[in-house]
């Protein structure tokens, strides 16, 4: 039987992962661009470890080639993908620190290519996000924090702001009244790619610091890498762990997305 592909994106501060045996860098070309991947093994997992903003942190979020991403995770043929995500929070039951399963998120984002549909050849094509993160991934990562005794607090609404600067206290009060339990940057349009590709996915966020207006002070990209960095070691093990978790038979439906989707003539088409 073929080794259990998996594919890590990591988010801010996680730009490589130590537990991976002979790494190995490929490039992947697809039509929405290259992806760039670190290849390695974590006992009989195939993991393809992709930084989502680029080596040393290059790339800002509303910058981020997310199409080319997805894109070459199908190409690769991976059974499923584990994203990491820093955000802020709105809530105090999830201080700095937390770790949270996300199971919903709202899209405040404003000029990101956000879909592979865009007509043509599919037509008009609305894709199903009732249940956003695939249930059998997010299973297994709430496996992987029991075994490693680390408490995952299972369910979080991410809202996805375009960003780079930070929210205003103003838009953080109207976000949690709309139900926003975390405040990112990256989640969307990655999740609905991922839905529309036929992938499983789920993300995992790490609280580095309170939003906008709840925080005691000035927000600062800094202070992100500072909660990150403290948090990486859990963090990556928490990942290669859920990766053992998780078998190439999945029946949560995730792989019907796709539908009509193929993505070589969705970025002919684009073009």
């Amino acid at each position: 039987m073929a080794p259990v592909k998996i594919a890590v994106i990591g988010g801010t501060g996680v730009y490589e992962n130590a537990h991976l045996d002979s790494p190995q860098q490929i490039a992947v070309e697809t039509g929405f661009g290259r992806a760039l991947f670190w290849r390695g093994c974590y006992q009989d997992r195939e993991i393809y470890f992709l930084a989502r903003h680029g080596s040393g942190h290059a790339l800002p979020p509303h910058l981020i080639n997310y199409r080319a991403n997805i894109a070459a995770i199908r190409k690769l043929e991976i059974d499923a993908v584990i994203a990491t995500a820093a955000v802020g929070s709105l809530r105090p039951e999830m201080p700095p620190g937390s770790m949270v399963l996300l199971d919903q998120f709202i899209d405040f984002t404003k000029g990101r290519p956000s879909t592979f549909f865009e007509g043509g050849r599919e037509g008009v094509v609305h894709v199903d996000l009732t249940v956003p993160y695939c249930p059998e991934l997010r299973r297994a990562v709430l496996r992987a924090g029991g075994s490693l005794g680390e408490e995952i607090i299972d369910g979080g609404c991410y809202l996805c702001a375009e960003g780079p600067r930070f929210e205003t206290p103003a838009e953080i009060r109207m976000f949690a009244r709309w139900g926003a339990d975390l405040v990112g940057m990256t989640n969307v349009p990655e999740v609905v790619l991922a839905r529309e590709a036929g992938l499983c996915y789920a993300a995992v966020a790490l609280v580095s610091n309170f939003a906008a207006g709840i925080s005691a002070a000035a927000l600062s990209h800094q202070e992100v890498l500072a909660e990150m960095a403290r948090k990486k070691e859990l963090l990556d093990r928490l990942l290669v762990e859920t990766a053992l978790e998780i078998t190439p038979e999945r029946a949560c439906g995730c792989a019907a997305g796709a539908g009509p989707l193929n993505l070589e003539e969705a970025a002919d088409e684009r073009s």
